[in-house]
């Protein structure tokens, strides 16, 4: 246009500029800006206004306020520009200011205005601040405008208030999108509110609403744990019938809620993995942490051995997920080898990376190199702490892992429940009961962390170990909540520790009623009567279990040769080389009669 000398005005400028805005092309943007001065348009409200949330977009919300600063005339737009671009970076003191400078400059508000700032307004400290900006969002009649309607629905249940959040959603029948349905939805599932959410999501599929992947992806991902399985693979079928099972993201949350539903799912999660055309890099995360969390150790490892050869990105969060599988196989070769690429990538200060490989060392024996991985650590929350107090403990050294307490708080490192269930474990493991207790009791009142259910499962240990099974009791009765399956398992192993098969009888009772299909209560109260020599009553546990049909998880046993893992249990003849292997064993264990 200006080779060929078109005369150039303020919305000339303005088109460019919202034009670069959405690319984020800065350069260009600040030639423009050149241009503009030189032609006189600086004074062009429209212009000036494009220019400054030009760079707002571009994150130079300093340079755009300086545009604002020396504009002669601005509107509502301009106004709205410069609160949005610091509402990007977060700077709500800022947008604050600026609102109130619009409403003594009698300026006119919109939509726009406040819906920025109502994204800011995140912590339950901000609820008389989101109740002011709603008041004036109803004064201004803006209360059924779709962007403000949806903010402050979000805002309110940011806020921790979901009551004002539903009461805002009613009282907009007619006037909401699908955007107003996924921001109550994801209120509700944020406020593990599954049930509402379940029911709204009925809802619009009785309304016959045209729902997208965000939809979709928010329900499935409150589906985990076996009561919402079906629910889960009924919203599978749902996905595939609507045809978003090629949207990667709705895939990830369907691995993720295959992998939490049960054990049994793994076949599940990996069909959905392997038909996700475009993987990215949470696709290979989410089924890495899964495997590993799920106890598919094996398939993890060469998942991420596919990844290796496929020279794929992997970042930390994979790093740590592979690493928690050679722990749980104990494989320290492979364990090593993840080790050198967690080097070279630079991963070995990261806090999550860190603690997964103090574990594995710890597991494979070598506390050693579990304590050189905590120092070379940031150690910057209690992650990696919690990691090594837990190694420290497991190995028998708990006084080493209460030192490791005491230097975690003298640096004023903030301590969490699990710091204290490390603790606890540690003074399990050197008998140190009354030590043990007075954590738990000073827990709140010395250092501010809640106990939670883990902190008194492992006092009910600490007590049962030291043969004080009355205070344990006692211990349970005291508690702020009803004691879960944790605690009892806890509590019935104490019983065995003490001898005392009445209770126990009791307890065991107890855990069959709240989950009759665990194996362990049946065979932990089988243990117990066969350690007292009473054979009837351990024959009459293993009659019960086949009535319930309940049968024993067989444990696992590792093997880890040129790299490669082989899995076996007892009696085993699934491996390819199981005459050979048995034969070995035979001559093994004749040489050692």
């Amino acid at each position: 246009m200006k080779r060929l000398g078109f005369l150039f005005d303020g919305y000339t400028f303005g088109s460019m500029l919202k034009g670069i805005a959405v690319g984020s092309g800065l350069m260009q943007g600040q030639q423009l800006h050149s241009d503009v001065v030189k032609m006189g348009f600086c004074d062009n409200v429209y212009a000036a206004s494009a220019l400054l949330d030009m760079y707002a977009k571009c994150s130079r919300v300093e340079d755009a306020d300086k545009v604002f600063k020396y504009m002669p005339e601005k509107n509502t737009v301009s106004w709205n520009a410069l609160i949005s671009g610091y509402a990007e970076i977060g700077n709500l003191q800022r947008c604050i200011e600026l609102f109130m400078s619009m409403e003594m400059e009698s300026m006119r508000v919109d939509d726009a205005t406040f819906a920025p700032l109502l994204t800011l307004l995140c912590d339950d400290v901000f609820y008389d601040l989101t109740r002011q900006l709603h008041c004036k969002i109803t004064k201004h009649g803006l209360q059924h405008e779709n962007t403000v309607l949806n903010a402050t629905i979000t805002a309110y249940a940011e806020c921790g208030c979901i009551e004002d959040a539903n009461r805002v959603f009613d009282n907009a029948d007619g006037s909401r999108d699908l955007v107003t349905w996924n921001s109550m939805l994801a209120a509700y599932l944020d406020h593990d509110l599954e049930e509402c959410g379940f029911d709204l999501f009925l809802e619009m599929v009785r309304l016959r609403m045209e729902m997208d992947a965000y939809t979709y992806s928010s329900v499935i991902s409150s589906c985990f744990g076996d009561a919402e399985q079906s629910l889960g693979k009924s919203l599978h079928s749902l996905v595939i019938k609507r045809g978003f099972e090629e949207v990667t993201h709705v895939s990830n949350v369907l691995i993720s809620m295959y992998l939490k539903s049960s054990t049994q799912s793994v076949d599940d999660a990996l069909k959905v993995f392997e038909h996700i055309d475009v993987k990215d890099y949470v696709s290979w995360n989410t089924i890495l942490t899964g495997l590993s969390q799920v106890g598919a150790s094996e398939i993890a490892l060469r998942l991420f051995q596919k990844m290796h050869n496929d020279y794929l990105v992997i970042d930390h969060y994979a790093f740590a997920a592979v690493l928690r599988s050679c722990s749980d196989l104990a494989t320290l070769q492979l364990g090593r080898q993840v080790h050198v690429s967690v080097v070279k990538s630079g991963f070995e200060g990261n806090e999550y990376v860190a603690s997964a490989l103090i574990v594995m060392y710890s597991k494979c024996g070598i506390i050693e190199d579990a304590r050189t991985s905590f120092d070379a650590s940031h150690k910057g929350s209690s992650v990696t702490w919690n990691s090594m107090i837990f190694a420290y403990a497991q190995h028998g050294q708990g006084k080493v892992a209460l030192d490791v307490f005491d230097e975690m708080t003298k640096r004023n490192v903030k301590v969490d429940h699990v710091t204290f269930v490390a603790a606890l474990t540690a003074c399990s493991h050197i008998g140190l009961v009354d030590k043990g207790l007075d954590f738990l009791k000073t827990m709140e009142t010395k250092y501010g962390v809640s106990p939670k259910m883990e902190n008194y499962a492992c006092a009910v240990d600490l007590l049962g170990r030291g043969g004080r099974l009355m205070e344990a009791k006692e211990l349970i009765k005291e508690m702020p909540f009803e004691a879960d399956v944790t605690v009892l398992k806890t509590l019935l192993g104490a019983c065995r520790a003490c001898g005392d098969i009445r209770f126990a009888t009791e307890v065991a009772d107890r855990l069959i009623e709240l989950d009759p299909g665990d194996h362990c209560t049946y065979v932990l109260l089988s243990d117990i009567y066969g350690y007292l020599k009473r054979w009837d009553e351990k024959a009459s546990v293993k009659r019960l279990m086949r009535e319930k049909g309940v049968r024993k998880v067989p444990g696992w046993s590792w093997i880890e040769l040129k790299n490669e893992v082989h899995a076996f249990n007892a009696e085993d003849y699934s491996h390819r080389d199981c005459r050979e292997i048995y034969r070995a064993l035979e001559e093994l264990t004749n040489e050692i009669r």
